[in-house]
């Protein structure tokens, strides 16, 4: 021994010759270990004969070898226990290995089936579920297609009452024969105000006209349209000189022309703003005019227009649902 370590009085050894003195929790267990309440190692899960008790999941099971007199034993204290785990159901086979498991302690169920009713096989649910969704869905289509037709009929019925494009007029054709609004019922109608001095637009405006009537004659179902071109300008649109401006169009494009008077009472009926500029040196002048083509059904009655930012492909689409949707409108004794 070294003879820088110095002795105790008492045993003559060297002091903390065992080393430092052991935790709480060491004493702990060595007291416990010396009464025999705690053996050695984990204790396995008990056998399905045996009652609840042990350990489960490495924690000890309420009342596990806590029997004694007047204590409760371990399987009278698993109910309880069982009903603090209910939301684990994976525990429920070794907790409850000799008997059925309580109510509480299985998963719980979103809908409520009644023992032993009869569950319908999948496909017949599937049946069900498709019956219930096809009808949802004609109900939703019928209640649609009701309120498209009662937002038509009074659309109508204010296009009546305001009898825009409602008045006859009185003009002639390239061939001088005299045309009057009566002689295009029973056939839809393409109607478009222009000039044949014009530099541009009306031009274009044809040429639209020309190409979305020729996109409605592909299809033979559809009935007949009638495409016309009525002149603000009757002091130069004579006859002749618009059956030589319509050559360059579509071959059904009729040209109407008339009086200025007539002319004038045309356009008011569909409110279209017409108005001649100043002459230059040469004589020449330019109108100023509403750039609108107009839908008229075979009733007479005006349905819609068209500006200039429509292409021929939406004009022809516009019409063709004009024309499915088309409802004779009832007269005024039927109202």
């Amino acid at each position: 021994m070294s003879r820088f370590t110095p002795l105790t009085r008492a045993t003559g050894h060297a002091p903390f010759s065992r080393g430092p003195a052991p935790s709480r929790y060491i004493r702990f267990r060595q007291r416990r270990r010396r009464t025999g309440r705690e053996g050695s190692g984990r204790r396995p899960l008990r056998s399905a004969g045996t009652a609840h008790g042990g350990r489960v999941g490495g924690m000890r099971a309420p009342g596990a070898g806590n029997e004694g007199p007047g204590g409760v034993r371990g399987a009278e204290r698993a109910p309880a226990m069982l009903r603090s785990l209910h939301p684990i159901p994976r525990l429920c086979p070794r907790l409850c290995p000799a008997g059925p498991c309580p109510a509480r302690c299985q998963p719980r169920r979103r809908l409520a089936v009644p023992p032993g009713a009869p569950r319908l096989p999948l496909w017949q649910r599937l049946c069900v579920a498709g019956a219930v969704a096809g009808a949802a869905a004609a109900g939703w289509l019928y209640v649609r297609h009701e309120k498209e037709r009662q937002q038509r009929s009074r659309r109508l019925q204010q296009l009546r009452r305001l009898a825009l494009g409602q008045g006859d007029f009185q003009l002639r054709d390239t061939a001088g024969a005299a045309r009057s609004k009566a002689d295009f019922l029973g056939r839809w109608v393409l109607l478009y105000f222009g000039f044949t001095h014009c530099p541009d637009v009306c031009p274009e405006e044809l040429e639209k006209l020309s190409r979305a009537v020729e996109l409605l004659e592909r299809d033979p179902a559809l009935p007949p349209l009638q495409p016309l071109f009525v002149t603000v300008d009757p002091e130069r649109d004579d006859a002749a000189a618009l059956e030589r401006y319509l050559r360059d169009f579509h071959p059904r494009l009729l040209g109407l022309t008339g009086t200025p008077e007539q002319v004038r009472a045309a356009a008011s009926a569909f409110r279209v703003y017409v108005s001649a500029g100043p002459r230059d040196a040469d004589g020449d002048y330019v109108v100023d005019h509403s750039v609108l083509t107009f839908l008229v059904d075979p009733d007479g009655v005006f349905r819609d227009c068209y500006g200039r930012s429509r292409t021929a492909e939406e004009l022809a689409r516009s019409v063709r649902g004009h024309m499915d949707a088309y409802e004779p409108l009832p007269t005024a004794d039927g109202q």
